[in-house]
């Protein structure tokens, strides 16, 4: 798995459009709030041309490319926190998420109602943002009363400092303030992480736009990204989604992409977008049947990337052969490669990096 994406926004804003844009999977469109009643979860393929020149190398192995997983939640609206509309049911389903992608509407029509009356971005925004802030704050607080009743007992002094350091993160989110922007105290980092609160997590917007492409609204957005050191991804929704529909090859989406004045699909935007707020690389190995990317977070070493493919692989690691893609395919073969002495060995302290090819040797 490349990572996973929560989709979140007002009702009516296209989320289950811009989802079948990115996911081509049919989920349910409707000209009326909360049409999503059940939580759609959708899986793409990440393209990558350099799998698929390794891939060509070796024709008889499969070819198996990272993937990237998106959830789509019922629509959110004001106090949805408390119970509201049926958003809150659902904001569980994305506590696993890696990012969140808030989307937002910037495209008018008259035949789709807007919950607030009329496009305001920075309203829709700020409502949106809100609720799960709300949301944190209540997650935060439940966690801050256990600590309070720890902290009564005999190691109070050892859980002090902690109860201190979570105490202010209650704060900072009670003042609207993003767990993401805030340095966390070591203290509380693996507490936190268990928690899973969402504001702490990646926000990517998807901006939803008409068939005329970028407007004014739009670029609301991206002043509002800009302040919060965000990626905005721009996609024409019901178009994208129809190509996803009737486009019966790679060649013929690109026609009719083309035919709209498109050179990429939302959903390459947002892998790149979304690699980069996470930080994320890919590797590729060959070995057994299998030609195949994988994903893991920059700076991760040998040992912990070859867990990804076998858990054993951390423990029983031995050593990595690394092999540049470029000379690999030069060469025709790693055995080639190999003999030309161009194949490094690594070791445990080896920092992967992206587009390495790599064969773990394991005890």
């Amino acid at each position: 798995m490349g990572f996973t994406c929560g989709l979140v926004g007002l009702p009516n804003v296209g989320k289950s459009t811009i989802f079948n844009a990115l996911c081509g999977a049919g989920a349910r469109v409707e000209s009326y709030p909360f049409c999503t009643i059940e939580a759609n979860v959708g899986t793409v393929a990440v393209p990558d041309p350099r799998l698929d020149r390794l891939a060509a190398l070796y024709p008889d192995k499969k070819k198996v490319p990272t993937h990237l997983e998106f959830i789509d939640i019922a629509g959110l609206v004001a106090k949805a926190s408390e119970g509201e509309g049926m958003g809150n049911q659902f904001l569980s389903e994305i506590r696993s998420v890696d990012a969140i992608l808030h989307v937002v509407r910037c495209f008018a029509d008259a035949n789709v109602a807007h919950p607030g009356g009329e496009i305001d971005p920075v309203r829709d925004i700020e409502v949106v943002e809100t609720e799960l802030l709300l949301k944190d704050y209540e997650t935060l607080g439940r966690v801050w009363e256990r600590l309070k009743r720890e902290a009564k007992g005999a190691d109070r002094r050892a859980l002090a400092r902690r109860l201190e350091a979570w105490e202010g993160l209650v704060e900072k989110v009670a003042q609207g303030v993003p767990i993401r922007s805030l340095t966390i105290d070591r203290g509380i980092e693996a507490l936190l992480r268990e928690t899973s609160p969402l504001t702490a997590k990646s926000l990517l917007y998807v901006v939803n736009v008409g068939e005329e492409g970028e407007n004014e609204c739009s670029r609301a957005v991206k002043r509002i990204a800009g302040g919060h050191d965000s990626e905005v991804i721009v996609i024409r929704g019901r178009i994208e989604a129809e190509i996803v529909e009737v486009a019966a090859s790679e060649e013929e989406r690109s026609i009719y992409l083309g035919e709209w004045g498109l050179e990429n699909t939302g959903l390459e935007g947002l892998i790149h977008a979304g690699y980069r707020a996470l930080a994320l690389i890919t590797f590729f190995t060959f070995e057994g049947p299998e030609v195949r990317a994988w994903t893991v977070p920059k700076g991760t070493t040998a040992p912990k990337a070859g867990a990804k493919i076998h858990s054993d692989f951390e423990e029983r690691f031995v050593l990595a052969e690394v092999m540049n893609l470029g000379e690999l395919l030069a060469t025709g073969s790693g055995k080639a490669l190999r003999e030309a002495g161009h194949v490094h060995r690594a070791g445990h302290d080896y920092v992967v990096k992206d587009g390495d090819v790599i064969h773990f040797i394991c005890a």
